[in-house]
C-alpha cells in the first residue's frame, strides 16, 4: 500500500507543489463518497488560474501605465494644464474635493498628467483635506464620513458559512443517500404490509442513524472551520505606522483611510495605494501585484506605490489615495482568498489510503450482496417458489442492499483524510495559544520531521530589549548601564559629544517622537532605540540636532554591506557623511580616529590594535559592538552620489547588551535531545556569537564556530566535511544562510527549520522546509515567506512548535490505526458471515452507529492528543518515512484476527456458550455479537493512544476529549441495546451478558500489549536495533538515523544498557562495525555516535552498519 501511495500520491510536496501533482491525486481519487466534504481544505485550482491570469493583466496594464507616463512627463514638463476636473456634489458636500475613483485612476494608472492638474501630492493632500505634516484629524465623525466617500481598507471574502451547510454538505454522501432511499422504500413496504408502527422500525431506525451520523459529522465540520476562521483572522492582523493629529502612532491596516499619512520601511508591506511625499533610496517590490521581478524605482519624479507590493529597500513617507477593493490589490486578493492553501502531504496521502481502501470495500461490498441474494434465491429454487415473491422476500433483498450500501459507508475511510485536518486545527489553535501562527498547514506536519535549527541570535535566543553598557569614545573605555554614569562622560570634549550626538540623532532609522500622550517616545528597531537612548542620556535633544542640518542622502542598514549611511548638508554649505555598522568593517573603513583631546588624528597600528582590542573585549562580554566614524565631503557631492565607503574618522564604538532569554539553555538541550541540531547563524561579531552561543548551549567543545566570509571560499568539499560540526556562523549574510540550508537538504537530507527578520531573509525562509518568522521584530515580507510566526520571537516557541509538530504526526498515526483496524474487521466480519451462513451478524444502523465511533467520534478522541514530554525523546520523523509504519501494520492485523476470532466464535458457539434457546436466540446472540465488537472498539480506541508502548492509560484522564467520547459512546451503545431494539435490531441484555460483552472488549488491552511485544523490522528505516534501557524503555535507533548529521546528539552512557558494565567489550564491538565510518572516537564511560559526512561509502555500507548493530 505504501509504495503505491508513494507512486500516485507521493507528488505533492510540503511547500512549492507543481499544479501537475495537485491535479493528479484529485483524478486518481474515484471512490469518493462525499466530494464536497472530502475536498474541502483542497486548494480551488480553477480560481488559482483566474488569480495568475489577473496578475497578467496588472503587468500589462502597468507596463502600459509606466511607459504613457514616461511620456507625460516630457510632454509637459514646465507646461501648465488646464483642469478639467469636475468634483461630485457628494463629495463636496462632505468637505472634499476629489472623488476616489479620480484618485484611483491617477495611481493605479500612473497618471502623471492628472497629478499635475490637481497640484501634484500637495493638491491631493488639500483636496482630501489632510496635512502633510499632521496627518489627519482623528474625530470620530470626518472618520465615518470619509469612510462613507471612500471606503474602507478591507478586502471581500468569502461570507462565513452557517452550521446548516455543513449540514447539507454532509447529507451530499452518496452512500447514506442510497441508504436514505433503502429507509424510505423500506418504511412503506413495511408499513404496507405489518402497519403503523411495527413495520416502520427498519426504516426509521436507518433513517434516524443517518441523521444522528449527519449531525454529529455537520457539528465537528462547523466547529473546524470556525478554528480556521479565528487562525485566518489573526494571520491578518498587520500594523502599520501612520501620522494622526500630528503624532506618530501604531494602528491596524484595516483602519487605514485616503489622507493617511503612512511611514513605510524596508521590509514593509504596502497597505493601500498612495503617493510618495518623501523618502531615500525607495525601492519597491511589485512582483506579487504584476510578476515583475525587478524592483521598481520610486521617488518624486515616480511618486506612484501600489497596495500589495513591499519595500525591498529605504524609507519613505506616503499618502494614502485609495483603499479595499478600489485597489488592484483588493481584487486580486478576492480571487487568491477563494483559491485555499494548497493541501499537505499527509491529506494527499490519507486520501490514497481511503481510495485504495474504499476500491477494496466496494468489491466486498457487491461479493457479499451477490452472496447474500444468491442464498435466498437458491432458498426460493430450492423450495420451488422461484416465481413467488413476496413482501418478506422484497424486504429481506433490500436489507441485504442495505447491509452491502453501509459496508461501503464503513470500509470506506472518508474521516481519515479529514482526521488530518482535524488534527492540524486542534494543533494550530493550541499553537496559538503558544505564542506561534501557523501560516501554511504542512508546517504543523513538516516541523515533526525537522532536524535542524538555524537560529537567529538577536531578539530570539536573547531578549531584544538592548542597552548600551559600554562605550570607547576618543580611547577612554567607559561604562554607560545607567544614565548618572552616563552624563558623567565629563573627560570628553564638547566637539566630540557633539559630532556623537549629531551621528546617533541622524544616522538611524529610528525617531523620537510625540505619542498619544504628548509624551516623547522611542521608535524603531531595539539597536536603534539603544543608541538613540544613549544619545538622551547624555543631554542630545533630537529635535534640536534633526533641525541643524538637512538630511541630503541615506542608505537603510543592510544585513549583506552591515552598515548605514548618510550625508548631511551642515550650516555653511559643507557635506558631512556619517556612517555605522559592524565594529571590524567600519573600523577598516576608517583612516582617522578622534584622540583624548578631541582632534582628529591618524590611525596607527597601535590605536587600531586597541580598538579592536576593545571590539574582543566588549564581544567576549557577550555585546554587541558598534562602529561609529564620520566623514566631511567636498562641496560638490551630490544626492545621486554613493556615500563614501572609507576614509571616515572613527567616533566611537558601543557595546550593546542584549541578554540571553529565559529557558533558551533548556529548549536548546530539549531539541538536542529529540535529535534536532540547533545552529546560530547570525550578522554579530564572532566572538559575541561565540559567548551568547556557549551560553546558551549550543556551541560545544567539539563544534566549530566560522564567519560568513570564509564559509562562502570553502570548496564543495571543504562544506561537506564542515558543515556537520559547524555550530556557529557569525557575520553572516542572508546568502550565506540559504545557501547553508540548501546544502543541508540536498548533501545530507536534513529538514531544516530557519529562523529569520528581515526582507533578506526571505530566500532562507522560503527554501527551507519550514521557514519561521518574528512576530516581533520581523518584517512583513519576511512573515509573507514564512510558513509559521513566532509571536513572541522566543526560541522556546520553536521547540514547541517541533513538539506540537511531532504531536501532529503521531496523533494522526494513532487514528488512522485504530479506524484501519475497524475497516478490516468490518469487512472481514460481514463478507465472511454472508459467504458461510449466509447472513450479516451486523445490521444497516448497527453499522452506521460503528461507522460514527471510528470516523468522526474516532478523529475526535484520538487526533487531538495533547502534549507530552515523550515527544521529544522520540527520534525525529525521517524524510523518506513510511507512514503506516510496520508496528502500525502489526498492531492492526493482531487486534482485527482477535476481534475476528472472538466474532466468528460468538457466531458459531455463541448460542452454546449462553445457553440461548427460544424465537429470539438469533436476536440474542446478534446483539452480543455487536456489543462485543463496540467494546472491542472502545477499548481499542483505547490501545491506539500508543503505537510502540505498553502503558496506554498514563495521562488518559488529562485529555477531557478523550475520555468524554469513550464516556458518551459506552453511555449511546447501552441506550442503544436496551431501549431501541426495535429500531436497532437488537434485544435488551441481561448484566452477565453485558459482563460477559464488556470482558471480551477489554481483553484487547493485554492482547494488544502482547502484540506490541512482537519485533518488527521496520524496512522504511532500513532496519531497527534497540537496547532495552534501565527504566524498561526500548532505545529505538534506525538505519536512517545513522545517515542524518545529527545523529551525533544522541549520547547514551554505557550504564544505560544493561549488562553494560560488567561486559563492556561487547558493547565495544557493536560499534566497532561503524566506527571507521565516524570522525569521532568512542570513548568510555560515554559513548557517541559520531558525525559523519553522508559520502557514498557510508552510503554503500548502510545495510552492513545495521546488521552490526542488529547483530
Amino acid at each position: 500500500m505504501e509504495s503505491c501511495m508513494n507512486q500516485n500520491f507521493g507528488g505533492v510536496k510540503p511547500k512549492h507543489s507543481s499544479e501537475e501533482a495537485l491535479r493528479r491525486w484529485r483524478q486518481l481519487c474515484g471512490v469518493v463518497k462525499n466530494p464536497k466534504r472530502r475536498f474541502r481544505f483542497t486548494a480551488n485550482l480553477s480560481t488559482r488560474s483566474e488569480a495568475a491570469a489577473m496578475k497578467k493583466s496588472n503587468q500589462d496594464k502597468l507596463r502600459v501605465a509606466v511607459l504613457v507616463s514616461k511620456a507625460a512627463i516630457q510632454f509637459i514638463h514646465g507646461v501648465t494644464l488646464p483642469s478639467e476636473y469636475c468634483v461630485p456634489e457628494e463629495v463636496k458636500a462632505a468637505g472634499f474635493q476629489i472623488c476616489p475613483d479620480e484618485l484611483g485612476s491617477i495611481v493605479e494608472g500612473h497618471d502623471v498628467k492628472k497629478l499635475k492638474i490637481h497640484g501634484g501630492v500637495d493638491g491631493i493632500a488639500d483636496k482630501l483635506s489632510t496635512s502633510i505634516d499632521n496627518g489627519l484629524i482623528a474625530s470620530e465623525d470626518k472618520m465615518m464620513c470619509r469612510q462613507e466617500i471612500y471606503g474602507i481598507n478591507k478586502f471581500t471574502e468569502s461570507p462565513v458559512r452557517s452550521f446548516w451547510v455543513f449540514l447539507w454538505e454532509a447529507l451530499q454522501d452518496t452512500t447514506l443517500i442510497i441508504l436514505a432511499v433503502c429507509a424510505f422504500v423500506s418504511l412503506i413496504v413495511g408499513v404496507s404490509a405489518e402497519g403503523w408502527p411495527k413495520g416502520s422500525h427498519d426504516g426509521v431506525g436507518i433513517a434516524a442513524s443517518i441523521l444522528l451520523v449527519v449531525f454529529v459529522t455537520a457539528t465537528s465540520d462547523y466547529r473546524q472551520s470556525l478554528q480556521f476562521k479565528d487562525l485566518d483572522n489573526e494571520k491578518k492582523k498587520i500594523s502599520v505606522q501612520v501620522t494622526r493629529d500630528g503624532f506618530r502612532q501604531k494602528i491596524s491596516i484595516y483602519d487605514i483611510l485616503p489622507g493617511d499619512i503612512v511611514h513605510l520601511a524596508i521590509g514593509d508591506q504596502v497597505p493601500a495605494d498612495g503617493l510618495f511625499i518623501s523618502g531615500f533610496s525607495l525601492l519597491i517590490d511589485e512582483s506579487s501585484l504584476t510578476g515583475e521581478s525587478e524592483p521598481v524605482v520610486v521617488n518624486s519624479d515616480n511618486p506612484f506605490i501600489l497596495s500589495g507590493t513591499k519595500v525591498r529597500d529605504g524609507s519613505c513617507k506616503m499618502l494614502v489615495t485609495t483603499v479595499g477593493m478600489r485597489t488592484q490589490w483588493g481584487k486580486l486578493m478576492e480571487t487568491l482568498s477563494e483559491g485555499g492553501d494548497d493541501e499537505t502531504p499527509l491529506q494527499v496521502k490519507l486520501n490514497g489510503v481511503a481510495t485504495i481502501i474504499g476500491k477494496i470495500g466496494l468489491f466486498f461490498a457487491v461479493v457479499t450482496f451477490a452472496v447474500l441474494a444468491e442464498g435466498l434465491i437458491t432458498h426460493k429454487i430450492q423450495d420451488g417458489l422461484y416465481l413467488s415473491w413476496s413482501i418478506d422476500d422484497a424486504l429481506e433483498l433490500l436489507d441485504y442492499f442495505a447491509i452491502a450500501v453501509t459496508i461501503v459507508v464503513v470500509a470506506v475511510p472518508e474521516g481519515l483524510p479529514l482526521a488530518v485536518t482535524l488534527s492540524l486545527a486542534f494543533a494550530m489553535k493550541k499553537m496559538m495559544n503558544d505564542k506561534a501562527l501557523v501560516r501554511h498547514l504542512a508546517a504543523c506536519e513538516t516541523m515533526g520531521s525537522a532536524t535542524s535549527i538555524c537560529s537567529d541570535k538577536t531578539g530570539t535566543l536573547t531578549t531584544n530589549y538592548m542597552t548600551v553598557v559600554k562605550a570607547c569614545i576618543c580611547g577612554n573605555i567607559k561604562e554607560a548601564s545607567d544614565h548618572e554614569e552616563v552624563r558623567n562622560f565629563t573627560q570628553i570634549p564638547d566637539n566630540v559629544i557633539k559630532i556623537l550626538l549629531e551621528s546617533i540623532f541622524n544616522n538611524t532609522s529610528g525617531e523620537v517622537a510625540l505619542n498619544q500622550d504628548r509624551k516623547y517616545e522611542i521608535l524603531g528597531t531595539p539597536t536603534e532605540t539603544a543608541l538613540l537612548e544613549f544619545g538622551l542620556s547624555l543631554g542630545g535633544d533630537f529635535q534640536a540636532v534633526r533641525q541643524e542640518s538637512n538630511l541630503v542622502k541615506v542608505e537603510p542598514f543592510n544585513s549583506v554591506k552591515k552598515r548605514m549611511g548618510v550625508v548631511l548638508q551642515i550650516p555653511g554649505g559643507g557635506y558631512r557623511a556619517h556612517c555605522k555598522g559592524a565594529s571590524e568593517i567600519i573600523l577598516d573603513a576608517c583612516s582617522n580616529v578622534l584622540d583624548p583631546a578631541g582632534s582628529v588624528v591618524p590611525l596607527d597600528e597601535v590605536t587600531v590594535g586597541h580598538l579592536k582590542s576593545t571590539i574582543d573585549t566588549f564581544a567576549d562580554e557577550a555585546l554587541r559592538t558598534l562602529c561609529l566614524a564620520y566623514m566631511e565631503i567636498d562641496k560638490s557631492f551630490s544626492a545621486d552620489e554613493q556615500i563614501p565607503v572609507d576614509g571616515y574618522t572613527c567616533i566611537g564604538i558601543v557595546g550593546i547588551k542584549d541578554p540571553v532569554r529565559p529557558g533558551v539553555k533548556e529548549s536548546v538541550a530539549l531539541c538536542r535531545s529529540a535529535g534536532i541540531t540547533v545552529r546560530m547563524v547570525t550578522g554579530d561579531n564572532i566572538n559575541t556569537a561565540k559567548a551568547i552561543a556557549r551560553e546558551c548551549g549550543i556551541l560545544t567543545d567539539d563544534g566549530v564556530a566560522i564567519e560568513g566570509p570564509d564559509f562562502r571560499k570553502k570548496s564543495l568539499e571543504e562544506m561537506n566535511q564542515l558543515i556537520p560540526k559547524l555550530q556557529v556562523m557569525a557575520r553572516s549574510s542572508p546568502l550565506d544562510k540559504h545557501t547553508l540550508v540548501k546544502h543541508l537538504q540536498t548533501m545530507f537530507n536534513e529538514v531544516v527549520a530557519v529562523t529569520g527578520d528581515g526582507t533578506n531573509d526571505a530566500p532562507a525562509l522560503h527554501e527551507a522546509d519550514i521557514g519561521l518568522a518574528m512576530g516581533i521584530a520581523g518584517t512583513e515580507v519576511a512573515k509573507e515567506s514564512a510558513d509559521v510566526i513566532i509571536l513572541d520571537d522566543n526560541f522556546s516557541t520553536i521547540a514547541t512548535v517541533a513538539k506540537w509538530g511531532r504531536s501532529v504526526y503521531i496523533n494522526i498515526q494513532k487514528f488512522v490505526q485504530f479506524q484501519l483496524t475497524v475497516n478490516v474487521v468490518a469487512l472481514v466480519v460481514n463478507f465472511s458471515s454472508a459467504c458461510l451462513t449466509g447472513h450479516a451478524p451486523l445490521t444497516a444502523v448497527q453499522l452506521l452507529w460503528v461507522n460514527m465511533i471510528m470516523d468522526t467520534l474516532g478523529a475526535l478522541a484520538l487526533a487531538t492528543e495533547p502534549l507530552n514530554d515523550e515527544l521529544m525523546k522520540r527520534a525525529p520523523v525521517g524524510r523518506e518515512d513510511n507512514f503506516i509504519s510496520n508496528a502500525m501494520w502489526r498492531n492492526i492485523f493482531g487486534q482485527a484476527f482477535y476481534q475476528f476470532i472472538v466474532i466468528w466464535y460468538l457466531q458459531t458457539e455463541g448460542k452454546e456458550l449462553f445457553q440461548l434457546v427460544g424465537p429470539d436466540s438469533d436476536l440474542t446472540l446478534n446483539t452480543l455479537i455487536f456489543n462485543s465488537f463496540v467494546f472491542c472498539q472502545v477499548f481499542n480506541e483505547i490501545n491506539s493512544r500508543e503505537i510502540e508502548k505498553i502503558d496506554v492509560l498514563q495521562g488518559i484522564l488529562e485529555n477531557y476529549v478523550f475520555v468524554s467520547v469513550i464516556t458518551c459512546t459506552v453511555i449511546f451503545q447501552f441506550i442503544i441495546v436496551q431501549f431501541l431494539g426495535d429500531f436497532a435490531d437488537t434485544t435488551p441484555l441481561t448484566l452477565s451478558e453485558w459482563v460477559v460483552s464488556v470482558l471480551i472488549g477489554f481483553l484487547s488491552m493485554p492482547i494488544a500489549a502482547a502484540i506490541k511485544m512482537i519485533p518488527v523490522d521496520s524496512k522504511e528505516a532500513g532496519g531497527v536495533f534497540c537496547w532495552p534501557s534501565q527504566d524498561g524503555d526500548a532505545i529505538v535507533f534506525s538505519q536512517s538515523l545513522i545517515t542524518r548529521p545529527h545523529i551525533s546528539y544522541w549520547k547514551w552512557r554505557l550504564g544505560q544498557f544493561p549488562h553494560s558494565r560488567k561486559h563492556p567489550k561487547r558493547l565495544h564491538s557493536k560499534v566497532d562495525g561503524y566506527r571507521n565510518l565516524t570522525s569521532n572516537e568512542h570513548q568510555a564511560p560515554l559513548l557517541t555516535l559520531g558525525r559523519t559526512s553522508v559520502t557514498s561509502q557510508l552510503r554503500s555500507q548502510q545495510h552492513s552498519t545495521a546488521s552490526a548493530f542488529t547483530g
